[in-house]
């Protein structure tokens, strides 16, 4: 459920901090009083698209927060794993949406995230329906996902989706290939050529990787020998004492300075270090030298080596990695062409074999769904008449596809008579928007057992209705708060007194600056605007306001 909803510079609202309740929650107030500012800022903690015109005039930015409770069964806890956001702590799932008129941001859990992942996680959490929402029911996808989720077909979905999907991909790549035009003589030796040239060539990333060094080492080689040289020279110098030999004595001397005054051994002992490292590194020269090649023969060899592989990175790229990387491309592509028809053969069998499996998923949730079709239509009947469609005909029809679709292998329609004596029409033949908000109305109250969204808002769904109507209308809202979270943007007194909280949008004056709030009414100010609903003010009103409490 939404815990809290906390908005600053949004449009009229400069600052409010709302922490809604559990159960049917209403928000009334007058035309024009901001409460489309609510609804508008939880449609952007869902993910919807803003722009600088929300900002608050005279401000630089604004910014939505909202705070869900989530059960550990949520949905939403996968898909942060799934796209490494932080968990959620205790159960509280974190949105915030910053809008600036250069940029806009967005974070879960305090890490920024994209639009996109924000509006997936977003459906998991609310089910807005406002003034034109509805009008969804008219698509057979949506039916189709309906009808699904009352079934609670969703492995069947997933087990359809995934024998489609391999299907489609399967059916993709035979079609490339077929009409893929056949490859001329001289691309297929143009191809065999860059591999044949490559693989003669022999190199191997070790030789790659010492071939620059292994050349300027050879190319140097006689000025290396003579540096080599003279080191060694200085080090065992052979008409004089040299380096290492002058060290040796002044080794020997520091002894015998030792055993005369023990006192000296502390700052005399690193001179034994370095008299070891000066030897070892006399005998890593000596290898060294020993090592050095000056052999003209194999530096005009790696010479032509280097020159190779340049040649190579002119043509193919420019790195070993960037050639080799070339020469499979070109084999996969003389593979393709020249078992051009082996693969279609395969792609063949692979198609019938996956439309065999997509036939049996189908088939498995076709059956399903022919079970849950009537069972459907008899629960949105049962609300549809609540709802004041009396006599109501509600009906589900299943059209089988002449190919398998992305869905299934059906259509479906949903048709409702509203009136006894006319035939049933599709949900998309049906004008009225008050007719059809209240079918949705009929349909939610049918899954109400099945859905797992959180939290539901309803924003004047009750337009266009009749007063009586209005008062069944809330009556429903009332029992899915039962379950879910549900609030209600609603003008009707009949709806607001049925909600087990009541909120007051109101306008006024700050600082020559217009701002609205957020408030909830109990007791006699819930009964004032129940009166200011009813149409006016007075003992009647008021009588009638507590009235229709009493009866809630």
């Amino acid at each position: 459920m939404l815990t809290l909803l906390k908005i600053r510079n949004l449009a009229l609202v400069d600052q409010l901090l709302w922490e809604p309740s559990s159960g049917f929650i209403c928000i009334t107030g007058e035309t024009g009083a901001g409460k489309s500012v609510i609804i508008g800022a939880i449609r952007l903690a869902l993910g919807e698209r803003a722009d600088k015109t929300l900002i608050r005039s005279g401000e630089q930015q604004c910014s939505v927060e909202a705070v869900f409770h989530l059960p550990d069964s949520s949905p939403v806890h996968a898909i942060l794993n799934e796209h490494g956001v932080p968990p959620c702590e205790d159960g509280n799932l974190i949105i915030k949406r910053i809008i600036s008129p250069t940029a806009n941001r967005q974070f879960l859990n305090d890490s920024p995230c994209t639009l996109n992942l924000l509006r997936e996680v977003g459906a998991c959490l609310v089910d807005m329906h406002g003034p034109n929402d509805h009008r969804s029911l008219t698509s057979q996808d949506r039916q189709l996902s309906l009808l699904d989720a009352f079934g609670e077909h969703a492995r069947l979905t997933h087990a359809y989706a995934d024998a489609w999907r391999q299907w489609q991909d399967a059916r993709r790549a035979y079609d490339d290939l077929e009409h893929a035009e056949a490859a001329a003589d001289r691309e297929i030796e143009l191809l065999r050529h860059q591999v044949d040239e490559i693989d003669a060539a022999g190199f191997t990333p070790e030789e790659v990787l010492t071939l620059e060094e292994r050349w300027q080492r050879a190319r140097n080689g006689t000025r290396l020998q003579d540096l080599v040289s003279r080191m060694l020279s200085m080090l065992e110098e052979t008409e004089g004492p040299g380096l290492g030999s002058q060290l040796r004595e002044l080794s020997r001397a520091s002894h015998d300075l030792e055993r005369m005054d023990s006192s000296t051994a502390a700052w005399l002992a690193p001179l034994e270090g370095v008299t070891l490292e000066l030897k070892e590194i006399e005998s890593r020269l000596a290898d060294y030298s020993a090592e050095l090649d000056c052999d003209p023969q194999e530096l005009f060899r790696l010479e032509e080596r280097i020159n190779l592989l340049e040649s190579l990175k002119m043509k193919y790229g420019h790195s070993f990695e960037d050639i080799a990387a070339r020469r499979e491309e070109a084999v996969r592509r003389l593979d393709r062409i020249e078992h051009r028809t082996e693969r279609l053969e395969e792609l063949r069998t692979a198609i019938a074999q996956l439309r065999k499996q997509l036939e049996t998923a189908g088939q498995a949730l076709t059956k399903a769904r022919q079970a849950a079709a009537p069972r459907l239509a008899e629960s949105i009947v049962k609300h549809s008449r609540e709802l004041g469609f009396r006599q109501a005909v509600f009906e589900i029809f299943l059209t089988p596809l002449p190919e398998p679709g992305s869905q299934g292998m059906e259509t479906v329609e949903f048709l409702f008579g509203p009136n006894p004596g006319e035939p049933s029409k599709p949900l998309r033949l049906i004008a009225s928007g008050g007719e059809l908000a209240r079918i949705m109305l009929a349909i939610k109250s049918a899954l109400a057992h099945k859905d797992s969204t959180p939290l539901l808002v309803f924003d004047e769904i009750d337009a266009n209705v009749g007063g009586e109507v209005a008062r069944s209308v809330g009556f429903k809202m009332q029992q899915l708060g039962a379950r879910h979270q549900v609030i209600s943007i609603t003008h009707f007194p009949q709806v607001a007194a049925l909600a087990s909280h009541h909120y007051l949008v109101q306008k006024a004056s700050a600082g020559n600056r217009t701002i609205s709030c957020l408030r909830e009414v109990d007791q006699e100010e819930r009964i004032d605007e129940l009166a200011r609903m009813l149409g006016g003010g007075g003992d009647h009103a008021r009588t009638l306001a507590q009235a229709l409490l009493q009866t809630s």
